[in-house]
C-alpha cells in the first residue's frame, strides 16, 4: 500500500519538475534495484523496485547535472567521474528538500538499506537542521540558506528551482 502511494507522490513530483520517467522492464542489474538512468530520464522497473524513494536520489542527480549535460547521464558519453562526491553530496541533500515538499517521512529516501549504512545519521543531522552539502545548492542557484530580507525567498528546504 505505502509503496505504491508513495511512488505515485514520487513519480508525479518528478514529472511536474520537468524529469521524465519511463516505466519499462530493466533486464540487466542497476545498482538500485528497478532503477536506471539514462539520456536524463529515469527508467523505472516497478516489479524490482525495493524503494520508491530511490527514484528521488536519482533524480537528485538529474536535477543537480548541469542542463547542457543531462541528456549524457546514463550513456558512455558522460564524464567516467560523474557523479563527484560533491554531486553524491548536493543529490543528498537534494532529495532532503523534495521530501520535505512532498511532505514524506525521512525514512522514504533514507531507508536502512541505503547510504552505506548511514540513513539514520543522515536522517538525525537533518532533524537538527545540519544541512550537510547546503552550500552547494546554495552556489548552483537553488535555494537560499536563510530567509531575505525582503522575504521574496524563504530558506533551505524551501527550493527557488528544482532543476539547476
Amino acid at each position: 500500500m505505502f509503496k505504491e502511494k508513495h511512488l505515485h507522490i514520487i513519480t508525479s513530483f518528478i514529472e511536474e519538475i520537468g524529469i521524465n520517467i519511463i516505466f519499462q522492464e530493466i533486464e540487466e542489474t542497476c545498482f538500485l534495484p528497478g532503477l536506471k538512468l539514462y539520456k536524463g530520464a529515469i527508467l523505472v522497473d516497478k516489479t524490482k523496485l525495493q524503494y520508491p524513494g530511490d527514484l528521488l536520489h536519482e533524480a537528485g542527480h538529474i536535477a543537480i547535472t548541469l542542463p547542457e549535460h543531462r541528456h549524457l547521464i546514463g550513456t558512455s558519453r558522460m564524464p567516467e567521474n560523474w557523479p563527484s562526491d560533491g554531486d553524491e553530496i548536493a543529490t543528498v541533500i537534494w532529495s532532503f528538500a523534495a521530501l520535505s515538499k512532498l511532505q514524506l517521512a525521512p525514512e522514504v529516501v533514507f531507508h536502512e538499506n541505503g547510504y552505506k549504512n548511514q540513513s539514520k545519521w543522515l536522517i538525525e543531522q537533518f532533524e537538527n537542521k545540519n544541512y550537510i552539502g547546503l552550500p552547494l545548492l546554495e552556489w548552483m542557484g537553488l535555494c537560499h540558506q536563510n530567509n531575505n530580507k525582503d522575504s521574496s525567498h524563504l530558506a533551505f528546504p524551501h527550493m527557488i528551482k528544482w532543476l539547476r
